[in-house]
């Protein structure tokens, strides 16, 4: 959520942005509600000093036997005004509400002016990798070392599901467990959250009506299912003031993550690439304002270094205005190659949301007790998403027999295997 104060005192900062992204939002409607509401907020006011002066005088009047009547005639008009003023009052917050949480986050100033993804930048490339001559796309590899069965999955779960089998199995974990040793040797703490939260948890991490296509509500319950372990991390120290000097907090968090994927209809329907069900290492920080881009930028290159160490082909992109999730103030996207597909696929993206979720959650920091409260930034940043890995990893890796090459770092996680063939 952005800061309401600069809606009323530097709106056009707020419509230059909503410009750069390319969004049809009623800023106008806002601004006229947000003047409302503040007129509304006095008039209450005034009407209920204007009934303690009236109650005050008819205690006066009665206590020296006077009449009251004109007061008391005033005082049921007052009554049915404040009555009249707080029902317009509540209809008006209610609709101010729904906008202001909506509003799209403010973009940094390093983000390019665009209209589309093909207008993201590229920043780096690391093709020193490509070792694969090999096109065959995961699903082909996969089908033919018995490693996935998606047609059963579909049969008892529907499209967009999977069994994963074998060596696939393993190499899962695999990827899992080398992600948690990574981060905790960069000084993570490792964390597993829940998998499910309130809607006043997960209302502040993300735009409600963006994810209602997004996320899996659990039916008769105040509970979501979480599309990554993101939202519950953000939501971790909600209405919290921490101290300044522990800051920042670095957390690995591991959980599987749901996505309804209804926006992604006929899209990348083969495979394990875009799925339902699937199983995330996300590193998270909260920050101090003042050096959240340099804490973005350390983030970057961790994912960056395991990438390397992986020896995946892949390449950093620094997503243009209109091509930026609405929460986050700056993102970059790591695409890996994928020769299946001969083309590179995004296998993670690096945020800064700076203080649009701490506003929503309460999240504060201070130095001293009696010191004024600060707006914590956040930041969230994919290290794997273990099924993306694991087709960039088929296809990069696999061999003219179509047996597939384990990356090295890898091999130590699965009792030293060097290479998947067909049994």
């Amino acid at each position: 959520m952005i800061d309401a104060k600069l809606l009323k005192e530097n709106p056009k900062v707020i419509r230059e942005m909503l410009e750069r992204r390319r969004i049809n939002y009623p800023l106008d409607e806002l601004l006229e509600l947000d003047v409302k509401r503040r007129d509304l907020i006095v008039e209450t006011q005034n009407l209920r000093h204007r009934k303690n002066t009236l109650s005050q005088s008819i205690a006066s009047k009665k206590k020296n036997q006077i009449s009251v009547k004109n007061e008391l005639d005033e005082m049921k008009n007052v009554g049915e005004l404040m009555k009249t003023t707080d029902s317009n009052r509540m209809l008006i917050e209610k609709r101010y509400s729904e906008l202001i949480y909506s509003i799209p986050n403010l973009l940094h100033e390093s983000v390019p002016t665009g209209n589309n993804e093909d207008d993201n930048i590229v920043v780096r490339t690391y093709d020193d990798y490509m070792k694969s001559t090999s096109k065959n796309d995961h699903v082909d590899l996969a089908n033919s070392l018995g490693l996935i069965d998606l047609e059963r999955a579909a049969k008892i779960a529907g499209a967009r599901f999977y069994f994963l089998k074998k060596e696939l199995v393993k190499l899962n974990q695999a990827l899992i467990n080398y992600a948690l040793d990574f981060l905790e040797q960069h000084g993570y703490l490792l964390i597993q959250p829940p998998f499910m939260l309130k809607n006043d948890a997960i209302k502040g991490s993300i735009i409600m009506d963006d994810f209602q296509d997004v996320i899996y509500k659990i039916e008769n319950e105040d509970l979501y299912m979480i599309g990554t372990s993101e939202h519950a991390m953000a939501s971790m120290h909600m209405d919290e003031i921490l101290d300044s000097t522990i800051l920042p907090l670095r957390y690995a968090s591991i959980s599987p993550c749901f996505r309804k994927e209804a926006g992604a209809h006929g899209k990348d329907m083969k495979g394990i690439f875009r799925v339902h069900q699937f199983e995330k290492v996300e590193q998270f920080v909260i920050s101090d304002s003042t050096n959240s881009f340099d804490e973005q930028e350390r983030m970057q290159s961790i994912s960056e270094r395991f990438y390397e160490n992986l020896e995946i082909p892949f390449r950093v992109v620094l997503l243009c205005s209109a091509d930026t999730g609405k929460v986050s103030s700056k993102t970059y996207d790591i695409e890996a190659w994928m020769p299946g597909q001969n083309k590179y696929r995004e296998i993670g993206s690096c945020s800064n949301c700076i203080d649009f979720q701490s506003r929503r959650l309460g999240i504060r920091h201070r130095e001293k007790v009696n010191e004024e409260t600060r707006l914590v930034h956040t930041l969230n940043s994919t290290l794997v998403a273990t099924e993306r890995t694991m087709v960039a990893i088929l296809e990069n890796y696999q061999t003219s027999n179509k047996t597939i090459i384990i990356p090295t770092v890898l091999r130590k996680y699965m009792g030293d295997m060097k290479e998947i063939k067909s049994s």
